[in-house]
């Protein structure tokens, strides 16, 4: 999370963990998980995030601070009191491989104004805005993490709403950035689904492909949709459609004197380019994709019995 900012998790998270094969379809999907999976949530709903370095007057509980390597994972719930009251309020998730969190849980915790002036609220407009882009390269080389979180989730996204079928993507930066990732999760053949990038700032795409590839709101999370459309969309995080979908101009002229605006210079530094390709998340594609009713589908059954071997055999 960046500093200041928060999100709410509307669906279960974090233990007390189940069993699936204890549970049963039935009250898995209760908790919206619809394919088999090691272990269902029946956590909180509407657990809040936040950046650690925003969290205040917070105490780690020592008997709850397990983890896998270097840090804490949370799996025995709130590891984090209240200075004050001593109650668990929060908890914290540091381990080796997962993003620095901080979780308020609701129930424990009460928003209360803090006197400062309200920041304006994200809307539709921001994605336009060169700041909003989130580069797929991280200055180091490496791969953007909500690059490869964003192309696993948008992935499964994709296989729910084709049922598995071929897509072609558009020419331009969404076949040069998703068509790899695309090609090794969708079977090739004839008859293939058109996908095309539609959204705040772009024009009407005509006609109008099969699948529309639209931006999700940065406040709300909710698909923009074309007024009146009904047909089939796939969201994508708000900062990698805007990188897709507004991506930077540099000149085509040569260029004398100092360099202009928006052009690239071709001697060091080099702009940062990946050291391997991009590998889609595959948690963020299986978390994603067992969440999704599709995955009940005829046509997903193939998916469907292979997450259900995994468990099986775990």
């Amino acid at each position: 999370m960046e500093p200041a900012t928060y999100a709410v998790e509307p669906r279960p998270t974090g233990p007390p963990w189940r069993r699936w094969q204890e549970v049963g379809a039935d009250a898995a999907a209760r908790q919206g998980v619809f394919a088999p999976v090691y272990s269902v949530s029946f956590g909180s709903r509407n657990r809040i995030v936040i950046a650690p370095g925003d969290s205040r007057s917070l105490t780690l509980i020592p008997d709850r601070c397990e983890g896998y390597c270097r840090g804490v994972d949370g799996r025995a719930g709130p590891n984090l009191a209240c200075e004050g009251c001593g109650h668990a309020v929060a908890t914290r998730v540091d381990d080796c491989g997962m993003w620095q969190t901080v979780w308020l849980e609701p129930d424990a915790v009460v928003r209360r104004p803090s006197g400062l002036p309200a920041a304006p609220l994200p809307c539709w407009d921001d994605l336009e805005r060169p700041e909003h882009r989130v580069p797929p390269v991280e200055p180091d080389g490496s791969w953007s993490r909500r690059w490869e979180a964003a192309v696993g989730a948008v992935l499964a996204h994709l296989v729910a709403v084709t049922e598995d079928r071929p897509v072609d993507l558009p020419a331009g930066p969404v076949a040069e950035w998703l068509g790899r990732a695309v090609g090794r999760c969708l079977p090739p053949g004839p008859g293939a689904l058109s996908v095309g990038p539609a959204g705040p700032g772009l024009p009407p795409p005509l006609p109008r492909p099969d699948i529309l590839l639209v931006p999700r709101h940065p406040l709300t999370g909710a698909p923009w949709r074309p007024a009146g459309d009904e047909g089939a969309v796939v969201p994508l995080d708000s900062g990698v459609w805007a990188y897709l979908a507004h991506p930077e101009e540099t000149s085509p002229l040569p260029a004398t004197g100092v360099l202009p605006e928006g052009v690239l210079r071709d001697d060091y530094p080099l702009p940062p380019r990946p050291r391997a390709l991009l590998t889609p998340h595959k948690e963020a594609f299986d978390y994603t994709l067992v969440r999704l009713p599709a995955i009940l589908l005829p046509r997903l059954q193939r998916r469907l019995d292979a997450y259900g071997r995994a468990v099986t055999t775990a």
